[in-house]
């Protein structure tokens, strides 16, 4: 009788609370991406759990997903990342009549975004790597990559440890694009960032941030976003964007072809591409939302912000970092001689 009895509340309490468990979203995204607040809005108004980890480089995003790693539903590559992803059948095409916020998305951005239709990603953050320094150390200071060549700054500078990124720099600073797949211009491209490397103190692509704030290093090659968030630390930190031109980096969200939560991912999507959302989010973490509908929301500091909203003459000599196809086997070879170099 006992045992009847137990099983008939075990069925009643399933009836009420089996097939309710809270949906939880899994994303993979960089440190520090999203304001908490905003999550737990979504958590709130979603009935759901969001579960966050973080990834410090594309490479390595892809790398563990590539090993097998399970269990993800959102995703935030960079562009070109993106495109190697989907080429591998690692995304799913997105169901825009589940995102209809996606009428904000900036136009001047999807004319040189790689998937301007957004048939399998939606642009979330705009940055550009840009240098940073020390105004009172570097009284001196000039908004080019040959910063980088200075010796009297000599273990005071750091680098982003990103082989797209650096190599970058080191293309554009030779007047060569920063898509290049010529062997040549890479191994010039090489020559320059091993001769960059004697004055590194090191290829980071955390640290810098705090080493700048500190004043351990004066000189930095970074994101602007994250620049300007330690800026709050540190008055004395100034950046501007190279004047040989940049990289014009976007992240995107995308959804993996494992995911579990795929009607959720586009409600979270779409959520932070809500004009006032997408403003909130881009004053707390300090990169730009290409939402055309959030600018007018922006503080006007931002807006007249040059390195989030980039002058003509400086745009016109930037570059969205792209996949390279077979090229990214000599791209890899260069970065594997400069890590080598001494």
């Amino acid at each position: 009788m006992k045992k009847t009895i137990l099983l008939i509340v075990a069925l009643i309490a399933c009836s009420f609370g089996c097939g309710r468990e809270t949906p939880v979203l899994h994303i993979y995204t960089w440190a520090d991406y999203i304001k908490p607040e905003l999550i737990e809005r979504f958590e709130r108004e979603n009935s759901c759990r969001v579960v966050i980890d973080t990834f410090d480089s594309n490479e390595v995003m892809y790398a563990k997903l590539k090993a097998g790693a399970a269990g993800y539903d959102l995703v935030t590559p960079s562009s070109y990342m993106v495109k190697v992803m989907n080429d591998q059948g690692m995304l799913q095409k997105l169901d825009h009549s589940l995102l209809p916020n996606l009428k904000h998305i900036d136009p001047g951005y999807l004319e040189i975004a790689i998937d301007s239709a957004m048939e399998h990603s939606v642009p979330y953050m705009l940055t550009t790597s840009v240098i940073a320094y020390l105004q009172s150390r570097v009284p001196d200071f000039e908004p080019s990559w040959a910063m980088f060549s200075r010796p009297e700054y000599r273990g005071r500078m750091t680098m982003l440890n990103d082989m797209r990124e650096t190599i970058g720099a080191a293309l554009k600073s030779l007047g060569f694009s920063i898509n290049s797949t010529d062997r040549q211009e890479l191994e010039k491209a090489r020559d320059v960032v091993i001769g960059w490397k004697k004055n590194l103190a090191k290829f980071e692509n955390e640290q810098y941030k705090t080493g700048l704030a500190s004043q351990e290093f004066f000189i930095v090659h970074g994101y602007s976003g994250d620049v300007m968030a330690v800026q709050e630390e540190n008055d004395d930190i100034a950046y501007a964007a190279p004047v040989e031109g940049t990289s014009i980096s976007c992240d995107d969200f995308v959804i993996l072809t494992s995911a579990r939560q795929v009607e959720l991912a586009h409600r979270f999507i779409n959520f932070l591409h809500e004009p006032d959302v997408a403003a909130e989010n881009t004053v707390a973490i300090c990169y730009l939302c290409p939402n055309v509908a959030c600018y007018k929301l922006l503080p006007q500091e931002i807006l007249d912000d040059p390195t989030i909203f980039l002058p003509e003459e400086i745009k016109k000599k930037c570059e969205v970092i792209n996949d390279v196809g077979p090229a990214l086997a000599l791209y890899t070879a260069m970065w594997d001689q400069i890590k080598a170099a001494p």
